[in-house]
């Protein structure tokens, strides 16, 4: 129970990565943590979408950075990119995909692999070219993008220190 408060209280989002890919037993058993996060009436209506070949991933970066108006790398030079998208026919889609989110970047610093929720995911697959890939990959166009969870190992300065928790976070009643 204590190395699992001290992962919550310790994970930080990576903005600089190794060019090196995510072992898969780790990849695994983030995968897995994924798929037992908490959803609306246990209806498991997330899907993730493994990416992992480097032109892929460069091309959601750059669908990604045009969203944002930008050139750079959304994707802070990942290897790995989590797609989540959920079914908007359930009423708790958001959540569900939110709660995968979490556990995803939670399972990834328990085994040692840094992550980083990237947004847009709705931008990105609410596109011409983000139905098509939904289509390319048999994922029924009533599914939204929820995040993207890169993943990685941190380069240097990739991860800075934690932010003092701000007063009033807690309000007990």
């Amino acid at each position: 129970m204590k190395e699992t408060l001290m992962d919550l209280k310790q994970r930080r989002s990576c903005r600089k990565y190794l060019p090196k890919q995510v072992a898969e037993e780790e990849l695994n058993a983030i995968l897995e943590a994924g798929t037992y996060a908490p959803t609306g009436r246990g209806a498991q209506s997330p899907v993730i979408v493994v990416v992992q070949k480097p032109e892929l991933v460069a091309k959601l970066s750059r669908m990604n950075a045009e969203i944002m108006g930008t050139d750079t790398d959304p994707f802070y030079g990942a290897p790995c990119v989590l797609v989540v998208l959920a079914d908007t026919q359930r009423p708790t889609y958001l959540y569900d995909g939110a709660l995968v989110m979490g556990n995803l970047m939670n399972a990834a610093q328990a085994v040692g692999v840094d992550s980083c929720y990237i947004f847009r995911a709705k931008e990105m697959f609410a596109s011409e070219e983000g139905q098509a890939l939904l289509k390319e990959w048999g994922i029924p166009q009533h599914y939204e993008g929820i995040g993207n969870c890169i993943l990685g190992y941190r380069a240097e300065g990739g991860v800075q220190e934690p932010a003092p928790r701000k007063e009033g976070y807690i309000i007990r009643v």
